[in-house]
């Protein structure tokens, strides 16, 4: 249950009875009253401000509103006290038995505590890393895939039907580059002396397989054959390998997209899906013939002095229209993105989430103006933005540049620190902020380092039960037993952990809604190191250890506490696409 939005609606109620003004009485809104935690945990276990923000439509002073309110809410069971505070927020105190019963229902619920309905089964598309299948991952690309893995992950969780999708960018200049590419280490695996590779072709060694693959399936036939033909049947062999590479290195991140979409595909028959989305945009007066005036400073690739055919944005919140047909008659790559959102669209999906790199800032606005365009309000559009991350080793920066060949891959980062840490710590700050990534700290085995404190947390949750099945056997302690006692819990600070428990669904719910997966990093964080303290008190007074052999009772309960924090751990872990191991090594 989420507590707050349980609270919101008795409040809602609690106001709806008073004796207000016949004006203000009428169709109130309620949409910026607001229940949530405290920011100092002594005012309280919830705060709204609800007569704050009610005060001018009500007529009355914030404060007696807020006192009027407050009288209500102290006749709610479970309300041990209500306090007006400041200019007229509202502090309730909840007695223990409150926090006991959501405990029940925390272990009642399992492994789907925090799940919610919020979504209503609303279609969304999350597409995120996209990159040129021109080579391996590399590190560039691994922030993006664990924020738009995450994402999709949570979005699930809070009730949306999501679809995971990965836009394969095989049409373009940069794919006649890598099957030149591919060809020339075709030549090398025959015995021809290549030299150095020439500039403008991609020098990388992880084309060298796919040279010694050709000369396995062609021999020496493509020598033989018309440039085009050759290069065609090579370019179709190097995809496929390279999207086979990438689809390796995004699991090595415990990445898996359920759909993979091929821009060539929108090319097909003469581009039948792109002149077909144009055609929509042009019955709809969205397309127009027109001239865009110069450009400031650098001109775009797709600026031509000319008349052309054009898409009219900047009547759906665009800065500029944007071509779609270029003068040899070729279409823009805009064009393909028109034609790509239109077949989401037509896929029915309600919410269309882009996951890219901070230097796609550009595309923001074009994407949300195509969005209006297409799908009006019904289609919401969402990007997201993801900085650089800045590798170090022991503080000392780690170099790299995808176009000498000499980069670091996302499988060596994979390799050499491990999936979990990177999926952590990729969100550990929120996507549009920059992050530095420190092979030595991420793999260190300390408080400092987050991502063990939490998965050593889970450690410790399995060690606990361990000892207790010793001590209990196994039997006696299962999920139903531990529930029936929890009423036992009485301590502050077991309390206090029962309270950090009950605020995930609210954030399973507001971190979906604000599509923020790294509020669940930050959270767990949280969890753990209120776990650890409770942990650590045990060991200073053995009356408030969790394992208390003469206290059968009250292990149990305890046990339970225990039992819905590791929960909490797993389902969190389990969305951030992390373990929640039983012990570390």
């Amino acid at each position: 249950m989420n507590i707050f939005a349980d609270f919101r609606d008795r409040i809602t109620k609690a106001i709806e009875s008073l004796d207000l003004a016949p004006a203000a009485a009428q169709g109130l809104d309620f949409s910026r009253v607001t229940v949530e935690p405290p920011r100092d945990a002594a005012h309280g276990d919830l705060a709204t401000n609800a007569a704050m923000v009610l005060c001018k439509a009500v007529g009355e002073n914030p404060r007696e509103l807020a006192g009027r309110i407050a009288e209500r809410l102290r006749a709610e069971p479970e309300v041990a006290a209500v306090d007006v505070a400041g200019p007229g927020f509202i502090n309730l105190t909840l007695d223990h038995g409150f926090w006991q019963a959501r405990l029940r229902e925390m272990l009642a619920a399992g492994a789907d505590y925090g799940r919610s309905s919020i979504g209503g089964g609303r279609k969304v598309n999350v597409e995120y890393v996209s990159a040129n299948p021109t080579g391996p991952m590399h590190v560039g690309h691994c922030r993006g895939a664990v924020v738009g893995d995450t994402l999709a992950n949570l979005m699930a969780f809070a009730g949306y039907a999501v679809t995971k999708e990965y836009y394969i960018n095989d049409a373009g200049a940069q794919i006649d580059v890598l099957a030149r590419s591919a060809m020339l280490r075709y030549r090398e695996a025959l015995g021809e002396t290549i030299g150095e590779i020439p500039a403008g072709l991609y020098p990388g060694d992880y084309l060298v397989p796919v040279g010694k693959a050709l000369v396995e399936e062609f021999g020496e036939t493509l020598l033989g054959m018309a440039g085009d033909k050759a290069l065609a049947l090579v370019k179709d062999r190097t995809i496929e390998a390279m999207m086979e590479m990438i689809r390796a290195d995004l699991a090595a991140l415990n990445v898996h997209h359920e759909v993979f979409f091929s821009e060539r595909s929108l090319h097909a028959g003469n581009g039948g899906k792109i002149r077909s989305a144009i055609a929509d945009l042009t019955m709809s007066g969205h397309v127009y013939k027109g001239k865009l005036p110069p450009p400031k400073g650098q001109k775009p690739d797709d600026w031509e002095d000319r008349e052309q055919t054009l898409f009219r944005s900047t009547d759906v919140g665009d800065d500029l229209d944007r071509p779609l047909v270029k003068s040899d008659g070729s279409f823009t790559y805009f064009a393909a993105d028109v034609a790509y959102m239109n077949d989401k669209h037509a896929r029915g999906f309600e919410q269309l989430v882009f996951v890219l790199g901070a230097d796609h800032g550009g595309y923001v606005k074009r994407l949300q103006a195509l969005g209006r365009a297409i799908g009006g309000d019904a289609l919401r559009i969402d990007v997201l933005l993801c900085q650089l991350v800045k590798l170090y080793r022991g503080g000392e920066p780690v170099r790299m540049s995808k176009r000498s060949g000499d980069f670091i891959t996302l499988r060596e980062v994979v390799d050499e620190v491990g999936r979990d840490p990177i999926r952590f710590m990729m969100l550990y700050r929120k996507n549009d902020a920059p992050l530095d990534f420190d092979f030595a700290k991420v793999t260190e085995q300390s408080k400092d380092n987050p991502v063990f404190y939490v998965q050593y947390a889970s450690a410790r949750c399995h060690s606990v039960f361990r000892q207790a099945a010793e001590q209990f056997g196994a039997d006696a302690l299962t999920r139903d037993r531990l529930t029936a006692a929890v009423q036992l819990l009485a301590d502050e600070a077991e309390i206090a952990l029962v309270k950090k428990i009950a605020e995930y669904p609210r954030l399973i719910e507001s971190a979906a809604q604000a599509h923020e997966p790294h509020r669940i990093a930050f959270y767990l964080y949280d969890l753990a190191s209120q776990f650890h303290a409770l942990w650590n008190r045990g060991t200073d007074n053995p009356d408030l250890r969790f394992i208390k052999v003469n206290e059968p009772e009250l292990t149990k309960a305890r046990l339970g506490l225990v039992q819905a924090v590791l929960d909490v751990l797993s389902s969190g872990l389990g969305l951030l696409g992390a373990e929640a191991p039983e012990e570390m090594r």
